[in-house]
């Protein structure tokens, strides 16, 4: 909670709900209004009204996590209010196949159902995550769970403030990701980068001159290690902003410039208000 009132919380939590309510610690309720959401990160935002000042958590840098890193998570799995788990993180950087925008932090804190929307914590407690998900055969925790990082939280934010849904850069290819044998056919080193499948009609990567079989290595100054990479580093791109795009084709390397466009997506609705 910032001191505004704002609450960070999945998505997958609120949205289509009717009413929110918001309970602390000490049993005191407040009904929230839902700013806005984002269902591709599973984000979202909350607004209550206090007349008191309310404690609040501090955000920490989630790109400062190292695998290793002790960290809590505090929820209310199968209706235990309030229950807090240890662990350490277990990656970072994870894809689960929940979406195109997956960057998760993977930790064996215990994440049960009913934490999901809870804080993830470092050892200076401040939030680093937003518990999110969990892999298990049985429906209980075995040691795998997954965060959404605060700073993809910190970066969409406001725009969930302000508009109640995120503007995502387009690019306008679709990719795939290379293998070794693949690799080694177009004459790359490495299996890195992601390869255009296809070239949209009229998108921003076919006015730039991308290709169907190049092979994008870099974006805006950032290295496209994995097909996973790039769709992110789009979507976080200013709309209308012109940007380096580095790729190889046909055994050489080139760099092309892109004006990004828009993402068309489903603008959803505010859904819940509290209007005392």
């Amino acid at each position: 909670m910032r001191q505004d009132g704002l609450i960070l919380t999945n998505n997958h939590v609120v949205e289509n709900a009717k009413q929110i309510t918001v309970v602390l610690a000490d049993e005191t309720e407040y009904q929230a209004e839902l700013l806005g959401g984002d269902a591709k990160t599973d984000l979202a935002v909350l607004k209550i009204n206090s007349a008191v000042e309310l404690p609040v958590a501090r955000l920490g840098d989630s790109d400062a996590l190292r695998v290793g890193d002790w960290v809590l998570a505090i929820g209310n799995p199968f209706g235990l209010s309030n229950t807090v788990t240890a662990g350490i993180v277990s990656a970072t950087g994870r894809t689960i196949g929940a979406g195109p925008y997956d960057n998760f932090i993977q930790t064996d804190a215990s994440i049960n159902p009913g934490n999901s929307g809870g804080p993830l914590f470092n050892q200076s407690g401040q939030v680093v995550g937003i518990n999110t998900a969990i892999f298990s055969r049985s429906g209980g925790n075995i040691g795998i769970g997954f965060a959404t990082p605060i700073n993809q939280a910190k970066d969409l934010m406001p725009e969930l403030e302000e508009r109640g849904y995120v503007t995502r850069g387009w690019l306008g290819v679709s990719i795939q990701s290379l293998t070794r044998d693949l690799a080694a056919s177009l004459g790359l080193d490495a299996a890195a980068g992601a390869l255009v499948a296809d070239v949209v009609d009229d998108s921003p990567a076919r006015r730039a001159g991308i290709r169907r079989g190049d092979v994008i290595l870099g974006y805006n100054g950032r290295e496209v290690t994995t097909s996973s990479d790039l769709p992110i580093l789009v979507a976080e791109t200013r709309v209308g902003e012109t940007v380096p795009v580095e790729l190889r084709r046909r055994g050489r390397r080139e760099t092309l410039s892109v004006t990004i466009g828009e993402l068309a997506e489903e603008r959803p609705a505010r859904g819940v208000h509290d209007k005392s």
